[in-house]
């Protein structure tokens, strides 16, 4: 199981960076003890705290000469990550990317 999906670069996100916080999209079933020392092995930081909230999926119809079909996004789960003071994460870093 990959614990970190990507990081979420959001209106929201942008401001909470300021203030030593990042949100990430997690696995649904990971729990706060798994996602943080995934954050901590991938970045080399040091996590205060972790913050999870679970995304429900939203219904979605369309229409096509067959028909109307209806069907639902899988759940989300998001991760709010508090660092300690001093330290940051390069997200847009893409030296591994490569």
């Amino acid at each position: 199981m990959q614990v970190l999906k990507r990081p979420l670069i959001t209106e929201k996100g942008t401001r909470l960076r300021e203030e030593g916080q990042y949100v990430f999209e997690v696995d649904p079933g990971a729990n706060k003890i798994q996602i943080k020392r995934a954050i901590q092995t991938r970045f080399n930081v040091d996590v205060l705290s972790v913050r999870t909230l679970r995304v429900k999926g939203k219904r979605k119809t369309q229409m096509t000469r067959k028909g109307i079909f209806t069907g639902k996004k899988p759940l989300k789960k998001k991760a709010i990550i508090t660092l300690k003071e001093g330290q940051t994460i390069d997200i847009f870093d893409t030296s591994g990317s490569e």
